[in-house]
């Protein structure tokens, strides 16, 4: 696997609300926007997401699996791709970490770092 920064990655978070869950416990609610840009001369497939999620309390939640919303996007050389997805968490404040792995045209796959960002409702952290 490549070591070098073939891509960096941005991310913005929004406090949604709170809900219930499946269970009914009540939840705080998070969007978090990602935008992945190429900066390298090369196409870039993102095959796989990674998160590692931990609510206020401590608690982790590990969450991987194919692409991305539903997508595998391939990213060309100096374009960017972005995307909306949602977290829960049972306290008000969290972070979230973790990786995605993609594909370059030789068939080497790169594991790409998501920087650790922070979620917290409003006046949570001061």
């Amino acid at each position: 696997m490549t070591t070098q920064s073939l891509l960096s990655i941005n991310t913005k978070t929004k406090y949604i609300g709170r809900q219930h869950n499946a269970d009914q416990e009540s939840v705080f609610v998070f969007s978090y926007t990602v935008s992945i840009t190429n900066n390298s001369s090369q196409d870039a497939q993102l095959l796989n997401r990674y998160w590692l999620i931990t609510n206020g309390d401590g608690e982790k939640v590990e969450v991987k699996g194919p692409g991305v919303v539903g997508e595998q996007p391939i990213i060309k050389p100096n374009e960017s791709f972005e995307y909306t997805s949602a977290s829960m968490l049972k306290t008000e404040v969290g972070t979230m970490e973790g990786y995605y792995e993609f594909e370059l045209p030789n068939g080497e796959l790169y594991r790409e770092p998501i920087p650790v960002f922070s979620l917290s409702t409003p006046n949570s952290l001061h």
